[in-house]
């Protein structure tokens, strides 16, 4: 594992676009695009952990565990993993009715249906996400993020209620979030030794600690020291029943987690032009789930906003995620009070740059430009994903985007009349446009068999026989031919219909057929293949 890891990590400067070998100065970059990553990371990974219902340092178990081991072994360099508000909305219900073993026992079998998806490769279906519903998953992500900063401006009162600030507090919260805003924006312009972020935080936690302003810190949400995690196997009882429990959280979690890290590599990648890596990065994702269930972590996936700061910080090798995770551990180890002394004002502030970042801007003016129906998925998609999660969102859009194609695809599809040159007195419709279940009521409607001669010659060599409507279709109308006495043939099918026809045995191939399509073969229709 060691030297796999090492091996890893050589290959990923070695192939570093930026650099070709190592150097000081990328060493410097990478290392320090982590450090401002791990110090992001604390405050996310605690307030997950709140919202899931467990111990903070379980969801900062989850974040070490799940970020070195995707940093290591994921598909794209540039990505952090750690623990997700989209999976821990899922857990909420788990935890609070069967306690956090389960949850533990759940995340070891996420991380198996994972690496299971990664060994059946099935992540190359996120190629079948449309682009508008990329651009409405980052668009309510972004959101997402901005909306779960504004939360940071409650403070819990005596009696453990929560209020909204107001008054001097409220005022110096949002100076201190303007000032790492503005901070951030001219540190890139002023020098490039450190990442805006790191040094935005750093000069405001020196400033609100010198002069010892009253605004919440870190240490304010809970504390973060503790020690290495520990192996333990999950205290539940190993039968069918366990399983029937923890068995729809796990297929849900994993689900959530894979959409998620599958969607940020692609957006990574865009950034970095890099390509790939699907099954490798499930593969990651189940190794590290799988691992951190039994050191008494949360589970995590790949995370958008955190992935945004690394690579705007500079990261681009598999150092800066890998240092994000080491750095978090010695935060938890040994820099508690460092952590806790920021305040978590500076950290909103980056995280709304981190908004601003995301958010596809572009998509705003593309509204008018790109079809009506585009405009409706990127809309819808952005919606869902902040009033539901990310996996439905994705759903609907994929499913409505579906719904679409199919539409513009069965209306496109006709025909068009001529007689033919090859058989005297025949006529040949000259078949247009996919023919699938969306478009066989139309194909259907374009044929009067009365009204034709004795032989009529369907060419689908501007067609497409896709699927069993499809095939349905031709056996339905060749019955009508024959009834009338008449016969239908068909010419210039594609080698997949050809093989789509033939096996269900629904072409009379004679003698002189030829396979590669070099000459014009006419095949006659068997009918009565298809059951009624």
């Amino acid at each position: 594992m060691i030297k796999t890891a090492i091996s890893t990590l050589a290959e990923s400067f070695q192939n570093n676009s930026l650099n070709s070998q190592l150097s000081i100065s990328l060493l410097r970059v990478e290392i320090l695009a982590g450090l401002t990553v791990a110090i992001a990371l604390v405050p996310e990974a605690v307030a997950f952990a709140f919202v899931a219902g467990v111990e903070p340092l379980v969801g900062l178990y989850a974040a070490f565990i799940v970020g070195l081991v995707t940093a290591l072994f994921g598909g794209r360099p540039g990505m952090i993993s750690g623990a997700t508000g989209a999976l821990a909305v899922v857990m909420i219900s788990l935890v609070s009715e069967h306690g956090v073993q389960y949850l533990f026992a759940t995340v070891v079998l996420m991380g198996i249906l994972q690496i299971l998806a990664g060994i059946f490769k099935l992540g190359k279906f996120i190629r079948m996400v449309p682009q508008p519903v990329m651009l409405g998953f980052v668009n309510g992500l972004a959101i997402v993020i901005g909306l779960a900063q504004i939360r940071q401006f409650q403070y819990e009162t005596a009696d453990g209620n929560l209020e909204w600030m107001s008054g001097m507090l409220l005022s110096t919260s949002v100076l201190i979030v303007c000032i790492t805003m503005v901070l951030i924006w001219l540190t890139p312009k002023v020098t490039r030794l450190l990442p805006g972020p790191l040094a935005a935080i750093l000069i405001v936690s020196l400033v609100i600690i010198y002069f010892d302003i009253p605004v919440p810190s870190v240490g304010d949400l809970a504390p973060v020291a503790g020690g290495l995690p520990l192996f333990s196997i999950p205290t539940v009882p190993l039968n069918f029943e366990t399983l029937y429990i923890i068995f729809p959280y796990a297929i849900v979690l994993s689900a959530i987690g894979l959409i998620e890290s599958l969607l940020t590599l692609n957006l990574v990648g865009e950034i970095t032009n890099k390509r790939g890596g699907t099954r490798q990065e499930c593969m990651a994702q189940g190794a590290a789930n799988t691992i951190t269930g039994f050191f008494g972590g949360m589970g995590g996936c790949a995370m958008i906003g955190q992935s945004m700061i690394n690579v705007k910080s500079g990261g681009r090798t598999r150092i800066a995620a890998t240092s994000a995770s080491l750095f978090l551990l010695f935060f938890i180890l040994y820099g508690s009070a460092l952590i806790e002394a920021i305040p978590i004002a500076a950290l909103v502030g980056v995280m709304f740059m981190v908004v601003i970042g995301t958010f596809a801007w572009s998509s705003i003016s593309l509204i008018t430009k790109i079809p009506k129906s585009d405009a409706l998925v990127i809309i819808l998609v952005t919606v869902v994903t902040v009033l539901e999660d990310l996996a439905v969102a994705v759903l609907v859009g994929v499913i409505v985007s579906a719904l679409v194609f199919a539409w513009n695809s069965a209306i496109k599809i006709r025909a068009v009349e001529r007689p033919s040159i090859r058989t005297k007195g025949a006529k040949v419709y000259d078949i247009e446009g996919p023919l699938f279940f969306g478009s066989v009521e139309s194909f259907v409607e374009i044929f009067k068999p009365d009204d034709d001669p004795k032989t009529v010659i369907l060419d689908f060599a501007k067609s497409k026989v896709v699927d069993q409507s499809a095939l349905k279709a031709i056996e339905d109308i060749a019955e009508k031919y024959q009834s009338s006495g008449r016969e239908i043939k068909l010419r210039h099918l594609s080698r997949d219909c050809h093989d789509l026809l033939t096996k269900t045995g629904q072409l009379m191939v004679d003698s002189d057929d030829d396979p590669t399509y070099q000459i014009a073969v006419d095949y006659n229709v068997k009918t009565g293949v298809l059951a009624k």
